[in-house]
């Protein structure tokens, strides 16, 4: 029996139907999943657990404590809800590059 994850991202132009994939190494499933908007973070996991009784959840830093507040709650606190977070120096490595990409400025 594998251990089932899940990394989900955002993109303001993500197709959830579209961009998502599997690695499947034999004991390790991840899945990942790129969404438009929390309604889909949260279908998409509720979803997993459902067919695939995912075992964590594994947000990109997008994603606030109220979100993953919420995503846990949807999984009936059954499933393991984290964030991936930089530090300091990595988050003003990348902030840039998502203010021009996410936000047109």
């Amino acid at each position: 029996m594998a251990f089932k994850a899940v990394f989900i991202a955002h993109a303001p132009d993500a197709d959830v139907e579209k961009h998502h994939n599997l690695i499947d190494t034999g004991k390790y499933k991840l899945y990942t999943y790129v969404v438009r908007s929390q309604a889909e973070a949260i279908k998409v996991c509720q979803d997993l657990y459902e067919k695939e009784k995912i075992d964590s959840v594994l947000l990109c830093p997008g994603f606030t404590h109220k979100d993953a507040g919420e995503i846990f709650a949807a999984l009936d606190n059954k499933v393991a809800v984290c964030v991936a977070r930089g530090d300091g120096p990595s988050s003003k490595i990348t902030a840039p590059v998502l203010q021009r990409e996410f936000y047109g400025k």
